[in-house]
């Protein structure tokens, strides 16, 4: 029995126990009077946010809770929900508002918590939820909790402690990917807060080391390939360098160059508006946190041109970004949120965004959630209506693309890059190749989609298949055809216009959806170039073009 698996089975077996009423009796012992060290949380929250905290309206991942009595585990929520609630991330939310009202409210909801959650609960407890709720509930400390009375603060310092104690128990298992690292971020700042007086330092360090490992590509991409997990495991990797700090502890070299390693390729995946890329599963974030995560980071390597152990391109040519997924997806139970988006490309000029993927919504409930995972949701070529990768009923993948490369060239200032998956391959014997030419200029965009039959495949049937090219638009870019319907005049809001021409199919707007933006739906197009791969044929071939054309006056 593998390590990962047998943690597995003995954090199934635990959860019965967990669930005993006496259980908690176990979880008592000795516990500090006053916190060793406050770990800083140097993170800002919302104050539209907050107060609406402040009013009884609880609003995360698109679904709300309003009015009434408060209750931790309301019916009908998703658990992608109550995660949220009972990791208290949104404390933040009521320190951005100030004042009693909101320093009472925080600790009226603290205490109720500790009140009513004496005993496990199996989302509650998770292990990267309660390292979340640890971390807020340290971080926020000065705002509600210092100058709460004596019995308060006791109240508080003891459940710290009992939480602390079950997460030591339960690690590494209950959780993986990046809510591991979540989790041993917990661990090591409850550690230093009460003191370590078990060791709970130095197991956090030796999960999270073990998880780095795991996780962290040589690169600097976390395995997940999310752009905003990326920003998630980087600002988590630097809680926990600001806890040891705190605590006066030595911070271990892998840490660090895990840190100098991953800013630099979040730094990759942004577009020139700061925000981030949308690929698999990610939103564009906030520019400005972002822009504090790296300052905070402050590791000062340059966002690389390629990724090759995490599968990025990024082409960039004065004003003009090209960014290209080329690679494959996350191994087995850490695919849940991929997306079957191989090849896919977005395009942005300056700090406008003109070709996109459609983005995603988080959250599990979501009625687009399966839509915008799927092939057709990203500037991609889809063949047959088929997802590059089958998404199964569970979430996970089945069918995927194995073999995804990608080589790259430059001279004087071009860029050239050429790639292919094999995700077509089991079901059509089909391969998708797609070459990419920027030059140096920026203004000139160039590229060949071709569908070649691959004869070897166990699939050596040649019938008819139809394709589609898609390039999603930016909801601020206006597209109209042009030239009797053979090009497409995309314009900028600034004015600035680009013709997009296509040979091997045909041209046609049709409707899309942007949800790049949190809980935000925006109406856009999309251009697609449709054709068909003819019976017998070996290969279909669309070449087309994106060309700058001279601001409107």
């Amino acid at each position: 029995m593998s390590g990962n698996v047998f943690q597995e089975f003995r954090y199934g077996v635990g959860k019965l126990l967990y669930a005993i009423p006496i259980y908690r009796y176990t979880l008592v012992g000795r516990a500090p009077t006053e916190l060793a060290v406050v770990p800083p949380d140097a993170w800002p929250g919302n104050a539209e946010r907050g107060s609406a905290i402040s009013a009884g309206e609880l609003s995360f991942l698109g679904e709300t809770v309003r009015g009434g009595k408060h209750a931790w585990h309301p019916v009908g929520m998703s658990d992608a929900w109550l995660a949220e609630l009972h990791g208290f991330d949104w404390l933040r939310d009521l320190r951005a508002v100030g004042g009693d009202a909101a320093r009472r409210r925080a600790r009226d909801l603290v205490g109720d918590w500790i009140e009513r959650q004496t005993s496990w609960q199996e989302i509650a407890w998770r292990p990267d939820v309660l390292a979340t709720r640890l971390y807020a509930w340290l971080g926020q400390h000065d705002f509600f909790c210092a100058s709460a009375d004596d019995v308060y603060r006791r109240r508080y310092i003891a459940t710290i402690a009992r939480q602390t104690k079950h997460l030591s128990r339960v690690l590494p298992g209950g959780v993986e990917g990046a809510g591991l690292i979540r989790a041993s971020k917990g661990l090591i700042a409850a550690g230093a807060a009460l003191g370590d007086n078990d060791g709970a330092i130095r197991q956090g360090l030796r999960v999270l080391e073990r998880a780095v490992d795991r996780q962290i590509r040589p690169d600097g991409g976390h395995i997940s390939r999310n752009p905003q997990i990326q920003e998630t495991v980087l600002r988590d990797l630097v809680d926990v360098r600001s806890a040891l700090l705190a605590s006066e502890t030595d911070i271990p070299s892998f840490l660090l160059a895990a840190i100098d390693r991953a800013a630099p390729f979040l730094r990759m995946l942004r577009h020139n508006d700061g925000g981030l890329a949308l690929f698999n599963g990610s939103g564009e974030g906030e520019d400005w946190l972002i822009d504090m995560l790296l300052s905070q980071a402050d590791a000062r390597g340059r966002a690389p041109a390629r990724a090759p152990h995490s599968g990025f391109e990024r082409l960039v040519a004065n004003r003009t970004v090209v960014l290209v997924d080329t690679g494959t997806p996350p191994q087995a139970g850490l695919d849940t949120t991929a997306h079957a988006g191989a090849l896919s490309l977005e395009v942005s000029i300056g700090k406008e965004r003109l070709i996109t993927n459609c983005g995603a919504r988080p959250g599990n409930r979501d009625p687009w959630a399966s839509v915008q995972r799927s092939t057709a949701a990203h500037s991609t070529m889809v063949v047959d209506d088929t997802n590059s990768a089958e998404i199964l009923p569970d979430g996970t993948f089945g069918r995927r693309p194995q073999d995804v490369t990608s080589q790259r060239s430059e001279d004087d200032g071009n860029h050239w890059i050429n790639t292919h998956h094999d995700g077509y391959v089991p079901v059509f014997g089909l391969s998708h190749e797609r070459r990419i030419y920027l030059a140096a200029g920026g203004d000139d965009i160039r590229g060949e989609d071709a569908l070649n039959r691959i004869e070897d495949s166990g699939n050596n049937t040649r019938p008819a298949r139809g394709f589609a090219l898609r390039f999603h638009l930016h909801p601020t870019v206006q597209a109209s055809l042009v030239q009797n319907g053979s090009a497409v005049l995309l314009r900028l809001p600034s004015g600035i216009g680009w013709r997009l021409i296509a040979e091997g199919g045909t041209l046609s707007l049709a409707e899309s959806v942007y949800l790049g933006t949190a809980d935000d739906v925006r109406r856009t197009e999309q251009v697609v170039v449709s054709g068909t791969l003819e019976a017998g044929a070996t290969a279909a071939r669309v070449k087309w073009a994106l060309k700058k054309v001279p601001k409107k006056t």
